[in-house]
């Protein structure tokens, strides 16, 4: 396990329907702005316009270069159904050489 410098994050975003998830993942990986997609069932609980909502949604986590994830972002923000659809950039603080490599190489800076 490789721990040191942050140079790649997971980005994290939802979506409403499983088809839509998996078509904005496809999307991300196919524009190379991330290496890999995992698109996953959540439930979700949250404040929107004075009102608590309880809903149902598909996670998406893209593995990608710290340095892609403004260009990944706005990707996701212009090809999103949400208003103001989450897109949150975690570091990745240790990973394994062989994947963390992987995902330089998949993806295009």
């Amino acid at each position: 396990m490789t721990v040191g410098e942050q140079r790649f994050v997971v980005v994290t975003t939802t979506h409403e329907s499983e088809e839509r998830a998996r078509a904005l993942a496809s999307a991300v990986v196919r524009e190379r702005l991330a290496a890999c997609a995992q698109v996953y069932p959540v439930r979700s609980v949250y404040w929107w316009e004075g009102e608590l909502q309880d809903a149902e949604e598909w996670r998406i986590d893209l593995k990608t270069r710290a340095e892609l994830a403004d260009r990944l972002g706005a990707f996701v923000a212009e090809q999103h159904s949400y208003e103001t659809p989450e897109v949150i950039a975690v570091p990745v603080v240790a990973g394994s050489p062989g994947y963390l490599d992987w995902v330089a190489g998949e993806t295009v800076p």
